[in-house]
């Protein structure tokens, strides 16, 4: 049988949600481990990737099962569903790719003084001190504050060193992904269109 028929159309469906099954594992897990480490200590940033794990894993766990079933309802509510999917991470990564450095700047302020946990993780993680000035009578998680004689570098200045850089990757892998999930909208549409070469002839799909 010639790849685009329906066992080929099938496998590919199968085996591109397994992949999503694996990424959300991934995520699920990875996210459970820095917990667990004590790597990260926001609760709402461990959440939140956990959510984003679940919700990646029931999208291909619907899209498997529709697959190995051809089932049309859930192939429909697949493809719906990664096609919203894929509106919102194609505008999330262009617009990660397309941020100044002014922008980066007010976003990253935005996100520090959200979260307490999220400052003392970044204080540790990169020995600096508050996000634009430094409070000595005031109290850091950093390694540097620590010293008899405290000379730390502000936060700002070294995550703006690796803001540009860690945009531009994450743009890059989610406008990768995204068109992984176009692809399987399109699966899914030609799958949904395909009479299986097994079921009886004259049958209504």
């Amino acid at each position: 049988m010639v790849c685009g028929g329906y066992i080929c159309t099938k496998n590919a469906l199968c085996a591109l949600n397994i992949l999503y099954v694996l990424v959300s594992l991934l995520l699920i897990g990875g996210a459970a481990w820095g917990k667990w480490f004590g790597l990260v200590s926001s609760i709402r940033v461990v959440a939140g990737v956990i959510g984003v794990g679940i919700f990646l894993f029931l999208v291909a766990f619907v899209g498997l099962c529709g697959a190995l079933k051809h089932h049309q309802v859930l192939l429909f509510f697949y493809m719906m569903i990664l096609f919203l999917v894929f509106v919102v991470q194609f505008v999330v990564s262009c617009a990660c790719l397309a941020l100044n450095k002014d922008q980066q700047n007010h976003l990253l302020e935005i996100g520090w003084n959200k979260s307490e946990a999220t400052q003392l993780d970044v204080e540790k993680t990169l020995n600096c001190c508050g996000f634009s000035k430094i409070n000595y009578n005031g109290t850091c998680a950093a390694i540097c504050f620590k010293d008899p004689s405290p000379s730390c570098e502000t936060c700002s200045n070294i995550i703006q060193r690796y803001a540009g850089e860690v945009l531009r990757f994450v743009g890059g892998v989610g406008l990768f992904f995204s068109f992984t999930e176009i692809f399987g909208v399109w699966l899914a549409h030609r799958y949904r269109n395909l009479k299986d070469p097994r079921s009886n002839p004259g049958a209504f799909l």
